[in-house]
């Protein structure tokens, strides 16, 4: 086993830190609990677009008047340089389309941590902001790394001039393919408010093509060049470091 290094980004030291959170890893125990996502196989998923190497369909959700979506994209990175952006909480501004604001908070680690964002509305619908725990896993044996992120809107005090999304689910699967990786991106998200189903559902096709063609390019910067990912004896994924940093 080689062990872990406490190299990157001096943001992801927030998640490392010794907070006194104890409270809010029990409190997340029964709030954080990923919801039941549509299965990313099943037959019900309708096609909506295809840009360049970009796929994305969406489906309808039981409860909801909004539709999850599902993106599938070959980003032309290695998987390493992908994960080098996720770890980095500050990323979801340079990739995720419309996220104005990104930083971890709280105590955590590399397999369970919290981010708060924001992601801004054209005026003059208000800003939605998120609370977010994020859970990575990866397997050696296959080399897929999966990342869940799930809305857990009561560990921060609402802002008064932001709208909390209270339920949200989101899976990241990255899958090796040489130099390549496939990309599956699952998510439901419950804006709140007086948001018209019609205006989300069209912005559930927009967000994810823009945010995928971000991702590759700023996965490509000289600042993610150079990580590898760090696997335990059992083969578990365990770090994503820079060696010479």
């Amino acid at each position: 086993m080689r062990s872990p290094r406490a190299h990157g980004f001096a943001g992801r030291g927030i998640v490392l830190a010794g907070m006194a959170c104890t409270w809010m890893l029990a409190a997340v125990t029964g709030t954080a609990m990923a919801a039941e996502l549509p299965d990313e196989h099943s037959a019900d998923w309708e096609l909506r677009t295809e840009t360049d190497n970009i796929r994305i369909y969406t489906t309808g959700q039981p409860g909801s008047k909004f539709k999850a979506f599902k993106a599938v994209a070959m980003l032309d990175v290695p998987i390493e340089n992908l994960m080098a952006v996720m770890i980095n909480p500050a990323s979801c501004t340079e990739w995720v389309h419309n996220c104005s604001e990104s930083y971890a908070f709280g105590e955590g680690d590399f397999h369970d941590r919290f981010a708060y964002s924001v992601n801004d509305m054209p005026w003059p619908v208000a800003d939605r902001d998120y609370v977010l725990r994020i859970r990575t896993r990866g397997a050696r044996a296959n080399g897929e790394v999966i990342m869940d992120l799930n809305a857990t809107p009561d560990l921060r005090t609402e802002s008064s001039n932001r709208i909390r999304v209270d339920r949200s689910d989101t899976l990241y699967r990255f899958i090796p393919e040489g130099d390549s990786t496939r990309m599956i991106w699952v998510q439901h998200t419950d804006p709140n408010g007086g948001l018209p189903g019609w205006l989300v559902n069209s912005l559930v096709v927009d967000i994810p093509v823009r945010s995928m063609q971000a991702l590759e390019d700023v996965a490509r910067a000289p600042r993610y060049q150079g990580f590898e990912l760090v696997w335990d004896d059992e083969g578990k994924l365990v770090d994503v470091v820079r060696p010479d940093s």
